[in-house]
């Protein structure tokens, strides 16, 4: 067996980040830019006024002084003249400041007669102005490649004048469930059968880190009907099996696929929940092997597919390391890593983690009911409430 951290370095070093493809930002949420976005616009373009008031020059709107209104500058109507001694434009909210002036009165301190207005409260230079680029300036960078793109990034990206983007190219992911006894939700199951559940959520899961997702069913326990994934996943740039992956007579994933051209890179991880997992290449393409278990399935699929995945897209966002208080004791750890189902809480703004008392990796309602996973290295001491711990949060 190895290690997690060995696991985790030798397939990410089998991906390198897919090509890029250029879509509308409308449908970049999640996508990874492949290259730096450059600002085509100045943000504001000119000066404006982030108030209602009067675009003045400072050194004559003094308190008390009168001033002549010579026009308005309200947002998408610049006035077009320049503001001298003794004058003002009435300007509104995002209205551009006209040249000459250099302060903005905003209306609650001054008093306005008929085409003059008078000062309540003196000017001062620059106040109430967003100057020119002061959020950006046209040829900055202002998303870096490598970045997961949120909708707070394309409210950005549109703003600086930019319609479509380059993006990774999503990673095509085919996956299929191994087992006599597996049956789609709703259909008619016989004596022993149970549902192939985990798929689902390891779709979801591929979905919403950023690949695409290619489902290529429930294949029986036969060699043909294992070996036929070879086949069914032409075009994938990663594939996945679900079940089949330790040594037992029904264990066909390695036998059936090495005659189509499987190489094994490892087996078995020193781990729990998902010891039985294989990593290789079908060919040119790499394959994931996760044990049949759900909560095995998608453990396995956060520690080492979602990296796969990241790495494709050339997402450079590291996991951060987090870490929680335990609520409950915590009995010493053999020689497998374990990744224990916990609930989060806060007290006082910190996150505290209480592992479920029951562990078994068949059991998806604790792991739907989770919130964290505690990371407890091999052979780690008990641990009483209170000490902290290292998590991977579920969501």
């Amino acid at each position: 067996m190895i290690a997690v951290s060995e696991a985790v370095e030798r397939i990410a070093a089998a991906f390198r980040t897919l090509p890029s493809e250029t879509v509308d930002i409308a449908n970049a949420t999640g996508r990874v830019l492949s290259v730096d976005a450059v600002a085509r616009a100045t943000q504001p373009p000119d000066g404006m006024s982030s108030m209602d008031g009067y675009a003045v020059r400072a050194a004559d709107a003094g308190k008390g002084a009168t001033l002549k209104v010579i026009g308005t500058s309200p947002a998408g109507h610049p006035y077009g003249g320049s503001v001298n001694a003794g004058e003002a434009v009435r300007i509104f909210t995002g209205g551009v400041v006209p040249e000459g002036a250099d302060s903005i009165v905003i209306q609650e301190d001054a008093t306005a007669a008929g085409s003059s207005v008078t000062i309540n409260v003196a000017a001062r230079k620059g106040r109430h102005i967003r100057v020119a680029g002061l959020d950006f300036k046209a040829g900055e960078i202002i998303v870096s490649r490598g970045h997961r793109l949120t909708a707070r990034d394309l409210s950005l990206l549109a703003a600086a004048d930019l319609a479509r983007v380059p993006v990774s190219r999503k990673p095509r992911v085919a996956f299929a469930a191994t087992g006599d006894e597996l049956s789609r939700p709703g259909e008619q199951r016989g004596p022993g059968g149970i549902v192939a559940s985990s798929g689902y959520g390891l779709s979801a899961l591929i979905g919403q880190w950023g690949g695409e997702p290619v489902d290529l069913g429930i294949l029986p326990d036969t060699m043909d009907a294992v070996a036929s994934i070879a086949a069914k996943a032409k075009g994938a740039d990663l594939i996945v099996t679900i079940g089949g992956a330790s040594v037992g007579d029904h264990d066909l994933v390695q036998k059936a696929l090495g005659p189509q051209g499987f190489t094994l890179d490892f087996w078995k991880i020193a781990m729990r929940p998902g010891k039985p997992l294989i990593f290789g290449r079908l060919g040119a393409t790499p394959l994931l092997g996760l044990p049949g278990n759900p909560v095995s399935t998608l453990v396995c699929a956060i520690l080492f597919l979602r990296p796969a995945i990241a790495t494709m897209l050339g997402d450079v966002a590291p996991r951060p390391v987090l870490n929680a208080t335990l609520a409950t004791d915590l009995a010493e750890n053999d020689t497998r890593q374990d990744y224990i189902r916990a609930r989060l809480s806060y007290r006082d703004g910190e996150p505290w983690v209480e592992p479920f008392s029951v562990q078994d990796s068949s059991m998806q309602s604790t792991f739907a009911r989770a919130d964290a996973l505690v990371v407890r290295a091999p052979h780690a001491p008990a641990a009483k409430a209170g000490t902290r711990v290292e998590i991977i949060p579920l969501d």
